[in-house]
């Protein structure tokens, strides 16, 4: 039977975070202590566990099919690989720092300076498109004491909660882009996988929905129905039940996340009660 092969980090915070995905999608995997690949019971799919740089190479040889990546490691190796899905999830910046002593104007107070990362594609082509010129260094593993022993004025490198750069004396003065997890598709994948990719894709985009979402349990006296029917976004439009006590409906709704307090004081103020918020596991349109 035809697998589709999909690539994802061997180690950190971007495997535990792809494999939840996956498990959220009904894909239980196989896979032991240190193994290096595995497969699924009840999907066809294989798990390859790689160096998260080396996955733009193994995507573009045919290797594996598809991958979850940082959408920074595609940016930097990666350029011509297509993306299916962005994730939502291991959000972070790649951003340029300098030593919290320097006083720092621009991006043009990088002319000339000595640059230690691990990102020397994607700083190169933000400094040229600045009009910038500056001697990279480049460095596998932690960058950010490079200034500190002389090595290098600034470091560019990933930054996520800033707590890493704070330690080491630096602060954040350019922010060359933002990324995020990301579904990667080989160039050589095969029609019948790609059928695989969007029964996959199919799932992974009913779990992401559901995560920025909540369902919403309400009660309405039926004189001020109208007006909070009006306040709900909805699917499509809310579900409106009679209540046993005369006078009174049950709505039922689903709220964005990113919009849900808002919508719940809106609710509140307009008259609703008995506001009940649950999660949802998925959604499928």
């Amino acid at each position: 039977m035809t697998k589709i092969r999909i690539a994802i980090q061997k180690s950190g915070r971007l495997n535990s975070d792809s494999l939840q995905i996956l498990k959220e999608c009904g894909i239980s995997i196989d896979n032991g202590k240190d193994q290096l690949k595995a497969s699924s019971r009840n999907f066809p799919i294989e798990v390859f566990y790689l160096r998260n740089g080396d996955i733009p190479q193994y995507l573009r040889d045919g290797v594996v099919d598809i991958a979850i990546i940082g959408e920074n490691v595609l940016i930097e190796k990666g350029e011509d690989i297509a993306i299916a899905e962005k994730l939502g999830f291991s959000k972070c910046k790649v951003s340029l720092a300098v030593p919290k002593s320097i006083t720092y104007n621009s991006v043009k107070d990088f002319e000339g300076k000595r640059i230690a990362t691990s990102y020397p594609n994607t700083v190169r082509n933000y400094l040229q498109e600045k009009g910038v010129k500056a001697d990279l260094h480049i460095i596998n593993g932690s960058v950010e004491i490079a200034p500190n022993i002389g090595l290098a004025d600034a470091i560019c490198d990933i930054v996520s909660s800033g707590s890493t750069l704070f330690k080491n004396n630096l602060k954040e003065v350019e922010v060359m882009l933002k990324s995020e997890a990301v579904l990667a598709v080989s160039p050589k994948i095969s029609e019948e996988r790609r059928k695989l990719l969007e029964q996959l894709r199919f799932r992974i985009q009913s779990v992401l929905r559901a995560r920025q979402s909540k369902y919403v349990l309400l009660n309405a006296p039926n004189d001020k129905l109208e007006r909070i029917i009006q306040l709900l976004p909805g699917m499509r439009s809310p579900t409106v039940l009679p209540l046993a006590e005369e006078g009174w409906s049950s709505v039922h709704t689903v709220v964005q996340k990113d919009t849900f307090w808002a919508v719940i004081d809106e609710l509140k103020q307009a008259g609703a009660e008995g506001i009940l918020v649950c999660p949802i596991e998925k959604m499928v349109l």
